[in-house]
């Protein structure tokens, strides 16, 4: 593992608890009525989750000796979390500061939540998930990226609006909770075509050209 294998997960991890921390204070955790035992242990959270995203990276690695794109998932899966706290904060955030948790203004607040996710996603994931060495943005890698992106947005968005205008909050859920189980589900939908479409469209390795030198003719 390279030491960039050893701190990012920390990173990741250190984030992800604190955003979820101040997304529980938006309302989530009342919601959801959290029992207090598990109310007082998400306070360690930012000491507990760096530590184990570490571990989980780790026996990824090893496991990934034997079966290499594992190791490339456990870190798209890293960073895939890192995208969905990203997506959740921002809208949680757009949804305290103006009380509006459903309607076309939520699909508003779903998109700028998402793009912020998937810029977030692209450096992540070009520079630790699949190791592009080249620091420079192309156009043409960027263009690809925010195809495949792009394709996710209309999934995720369409999926989340779909499940919270459409549906509607059920089992007697409340509009802010249900908002969130939308998101969370449009965000499951598109997991794995981010990961095949970063993996083979974006991100592709470029092909070897054979060293053999061509055969003269007599």
């Amino acid at each position: 593992m390279k030491k960039t294998d050893y701190i990012f997960p920390l990173v990741i991890g250190e984030a992800i608890a604190l955003i979820f921390l101040a997304v529980s204070k938006v309302g989530i955790s009342k919601a959801l009525s959290l029992p207090a035992m598990v109310d007082d242990f998400v306070i360690y959270l930012p000491i507990v989750l760096p530590v184990l995203c570490l571990a989980g990276t780790i026996i990824a690695h090893l496991v990934g000796k034997i079966f290499p794109v594992l190791f490339q998932l456990a870190k798209f899966v890293l960073v895939g979390a890192l995208n969905t706290f990203v997506d959740l904060g921002l809208m949680n955030f757009l949804i305290l500061i103006t009380g509006i948790a459903s309607g076309w203004l939520y699909s508003i607040f779903k998109a700028a939540s998402f793009i912020a996710s998937v810029i977030n996603s692209y450096f992540w994931n070009k520079f630790w998930t699949y190791e592009h060495k080249e620091t420079k943005v192309g156009g043409k890698e960027f263009g690809k990226f925010f195809l495949v992106a792009g394709i996710g947005f209309l999934l995720n968005v369409g999926v989340a609006s779909f499940i919270v205008n459409i549906i509607g909050p059920q089992f007697g859920i409340s509009s802010e909770l249900w908002a969130n189980i939308g998101a969370f589900i449009a965000i499951i939908a598109v997991f794995m075509w981010n990961f095949l479409g970063y993996k083979f469209l974006v991100f592709k390795k470029g092909e070897k050209v054979p060293t053999t030198p061509p055969v003269e003719e007599e």
